[in-house]
């Protein structure tokens, strides 16, 4: 392992976390910041990123034991077989919200409790290869739509509930793409901690 691969590994999990590094955990890739307007270049790697998804993540975690794949990425975290899991939760209601907003004049969604989703049984038990079957075809299907969507298509919005906010599906394709990559980062930074990935 190499010496950056070390002081990653003890920056990011030492014994008892302060607050800053707690967060650094949560959001190991910041938090999304959506800025407008986007460039294609911008969306195009936004796609790219959401094509990429499927196979980065079964790269990470096929290899891994049921012990590893039960294991937190964080102190109180979901484990890594809960994050698979729920990505193919929080995907499905992506693509779902595509739809609703390219079908509907600017609908209100339905929100979902992606805490108490990871907590069901099936989340905590399923193997893991249920959901990457699932998000692989999900983001063959998704990113098929959005590589046809016009500008004006991807200006369309939809009324999330959590403060009635409207939400673009521009908006939307970068959150999504952050999304996948934030867990990344999670499963990432356990493997890597763990001495069970080599940089």
């Amino acid at each position: 392992m190499s010496i950056s691969c070390v002081i990653l590994s003890y920056s990011l999990y030492i014994g008892i976390m302060d607050e800053r590094s707690l967060e650094q955990l949560k959001y190991p890739i910041g938090h999304f910041v959506y800025t407008h307007p986007v460039n294609e270049i911008i969306l195009s790697d936004w796609i790219s990123e959401l094509e990429a998804l499927p196979t980065r993540l079964e790269d990470l975690v096929l290899p891994l034991t049921e012990e590893q794949l039960n294991t937190p990425y964080r102190p109180e975290g979901w484990t890594v077989r809960q994050v698979v899991h729920h990505i193919a939760d929080s995907h499905h209601n992506c693509y779902t919200r595509f739809k609703w907003a390219l079908t509907e004049d600017r609908p209100l969604i339905k929100a979902y409790e992606e805490k108490d989703w990871s907590n069901l049984f099936d989340a905590q038990v399923a193997p893991i290869g249920i959901s990457l079957d699932y998000i692989r075809a999900l983001h063959v299907k998704l990113v098929y739509l959005l590589k046809g969507l016009s500008k004006k298509e991807l200006d369309r919005t939809y009324i999330h509930p959590d403060g009635n906010v409207e939400v673009s599906l521009m908006e939307t394709v970068g959150r999504y793409a952050w999304h996948g990559n934030h867990h990344l980062a999670h499963i990432e930074g356990l493997l890597h901690q763990r001495g069970w990935l080599f940089c």
